[in-house]
This record gives structure tokens, sequence and C-alpha cells, in this order.
């Protein structure tokens, strides 16, 4: 059984991803890190530790002693706060993962390596319908410049040194477990706490603004299938397109009004907006469907009863 290591797993990613693999592979077999505190079941359910990722010194020792077979590495600044520390976000975001791919290229026992990448990647230019696996790019935020960048050495690192690096491009991700953690498409999260808490949510996108979005079941059991798919199936070795539901914050609103009739939204788009606008409406995920079967199992519908009957039980 190998022995697997998640980087990052206090967020909002890590902390649902580490309960699917402790299903799977045993909680003994899954060391949740982060650089802080994680919720209680995921460090009470297995090995937990406190780690800096930056710290390359201290990444190769824990790797080593510890024999991990496999490396989930969640950990990044997001897109919003991002842009508000450009340089400190690039640093983090590219020599974290600079860290990991050099150590998976040393350490022989590390076989697989998994990378969150975004939609953030693509930009103004990029055709923003169905957007294709392969097109052009050019994205204008510091975030989507970042996971741009690391999509080009994950795929240098399997062509030169054949470090077995994954990657999915993710849309919005939506979760009851964790609040909205700085990223443009968070208010997809924030509205469903809001509704609950206040009656009343102002978003800061506009209305009618269309962005893929993906449940967060549906996000984890992509990134385990990919994960477990035979190398020799996949054709691409940077990241995969991964689409969802399109969906405007109109139309979650008016899905929340279903359950909760008083509820009220107002409109203030403030320089998420601006990000937003430069990033594709749908994506076309046909590959991902094909190469390792991808498959949504939640709509809008579905996941909205299931995000306010959770967030309720949450806040009791």
């Amino acid at each position: 059984m190998d022995n697997i290591l998640v980087i990052g797993a206090a967020g909002q990613i890590g902390s649902e991803l580490v309960i699917e693999l402790r299903k799977a592979y045993g909680s003994e077999h899954v060391f949740a890190t982060d650089v802080k505190q994680a919720p209680p079941d995921i460090m009470e359910g297995g090995p937990f530790q406190i780690l800096d990722v930056m710290d390359d010194k201290q990444l190769i020792h824990f790797i080593i002693r510890h024999k991990i077979n496999q490396i989930y590495h969640l950990a990044a600044v997001l897109s919003g706060n991002a842009e508000k520390l450009p340089t400190q976000a690039w640093k983090i975001n590219m020599e974290s993962l600079m860290n990991i791919l050099e150590v998976a290229k040393m350490v022989e026992e590390v076989k697989k390596v998994f990378w969150p990448s975004s939609i953030a990647v693509f930009g103004p230019t990029t055709p923003r319908t169905d957007t294709p696996q392969l097109t052009v790019m050019e994205p204008v935020t510091v975030y989507g410049i970042s996971k741009l960048a690391g999509e080009r050495w994950c795929d240098y690192y399997f062509n030169k040194f054949g470090v077995d690096v994954r990657s999915l491009r993710y849309p919005g991700l939506i979760s009851y477990k964790t609040e909205a953690g700085g990223g443009t498409s968070d208010y997809a999260v924030e509205i469903f706490y809001q509704a609950i808490r206040n009656g009343s949510y102002e978003c800061f996108l506009n209305k009618d603004t269309a962005l893929p979005m993906l449940f967060m079941p549906d996000a984890i059991a992509a990134t385990v299938k990919l994960m477990e798919a035979s190398r020799s199936d996949l054709s691409i070795s940077c990241a995969y397109n991964l689409g969802g539901m399109s969906i405007t914050p109109d139309q979650v609103y008016r899905e929340i009004r279903k359950e909760i009739p008083g509820f009220n939204i107002t409109y203030r788009p403030d320089f998420r907006q601006e990000i937003a606008d430069t990033w594709p409406q749908s994506v076309d995920d046909s590959l991902a469907r094909k190469d390792w079967g991808f498959k949504q199992n939640y709509d809008l519908e579905r996941m909205s009863r299931i995000m306010l009957k959770e967030i309720q039980n949450k806040l009791k």
C-alpha cells in the first residue's frame, strides 16, 4: 500500500481529499500536513504534522522518513488574495511547486505527484465558451500566471526527468465544509452561508457572470480517479480541463430562494469581476471523460439542497 503525503490538508480541497484517501488507502498511510492546524477530523483521523513546503530540507526529510510514494501538493495563494500580494503569491505558489518537483525527481520512492491547476490559466484572448484543452491562454492575473508557469514546469519535469506529475484545471469549487478562502469564484460558497446566517448577501460579481463550477464531491472523485489511472491512458502531461456546471450568481440566488423564500441579494462588483471576465464561461472536458472517465454527478439543484442542509447542520 502506498504512503501518501497531502500538503495543504487544512484547505478547501485538502480537508475533504484527506478523508477520501484515508478511506481508500487506510488512515495510517495518508499523512496530512499544513502550516496551520487542520479540522479535528483531519488531525485525529490519522497522522498529521505541521510542515512548511517552502522548507525544502524539512520536506525531503519528511518524505524519506515516512517512505512517501504519492504527493498531493495543494498549498497555494488563491486568485483574489494573490492580486493583493502579487510577489508573495508568486513566491509561495512557484517555489513550493519547484521544491516538490525536485524532491520527486531525486527520491526514487515517489511514484506520482498531483498538483492543482485552474481555469485561471486562461485569459481574455481565450475562447470563453467550451474552452478547448489546447488553446491560447495569456492569463492576466498573478494566480493565473503562476498556474500556467506551473503547468509548463510539470510538463518539463515529466518529459525531461520522468516525474509522473498529474494535474487538473479546476473550475470554481463549492463546498460546505470549509468557508471561502480568497478565490474569485468563492461567491458560490459565501452566498449559501450568508443566506442562512443573515438572509441576505452582497455579491462581488455581476448577476449574469457565468463561470464553470463543480461541487466538491465531484472534484475529489475526479482527483482520485486521475491519480489511479494508468499513465499509459493519459494523453495530457500537464493539466486536464475540468468543467462542471456553468452557473451565474442569479441562478444560485434563485435556487436558494426555493428553500429560503425571503433571501435577498444585492450586487457590488469589485476587482474580482475583472478577473472573472477573463475566465471561461464553460469548459470542454471531453479529454478527461475519454482518457480516465471523469463524470459529473451533481447539478445546481441537487448541490444547492445539500449545501443548505449541511451548512444549517454545521452552524447549529
